[in-house]
């Protein structure tokens, strides 16, 4: 399916991912009675935060997430990926990071499963995140 306009765009691709990750989520939540903020998991894998899941299930959700990545793209005849140079991503990471610390959360703890709970606090961090991201493309003169 190709959108007009967009011929790169994949939406069967996007849904089927959405639903992984919504099924996740609900998993993580039902299953361990955890939300699924990645930037909570990767702070008490790396010791920032001792709450939260244990240090071997942290280290493996942190593993996981580019392991099947990796796993998906070789399956579907590779990739061929482009960085940024290591100083912005350094500077971009650390941004994050930061903001991530500074809203209590991040995109996937906030985005995903916060909204999902209609949690107020969730619901101005996500839009708060989609305003970021639109002045940011902006800015950059991609639109």
């Amino acid at each position: 399916m190709i959108l007009p306009g967009f011929p790169e765009a994949a939406p069967l691709a996007g849904l089927a991912g959405g639903l992984l990750i919504g099924l996740a989520a609900a998993l993580m939540l039902l299953g361990a009675g955890r939300v699924t903020g990645v930037s909570g998991i990767v702070g008490r894998a790396f010791g920032i935060n001792d709450s939260g899941m244990s240090w071997s299930s942290a280290w493996t959700f942190v593993i996981g997430l580019p392991l099947g990545a990796f796993l998906v793209a070789t399956l579907k005849g590779g990739f061929d990926p482009e960085f940024v140079p290591l100083p912005l991503l350094a500077v971009a990471g650390v941004l994050v990071g930061f903001g991530a610390r500074l809203g209590s959360g991040c995109t996937s703890g906030h985005g995903v499963c916060g909204v999902s709970r209609l949690s107020q606090r969730s619901l101005v961090a996500t839009a708060t995140f989609m305003i970021a991201g639109i002045a940011t493309v902006a800015v950059m003169g991609v639109l």
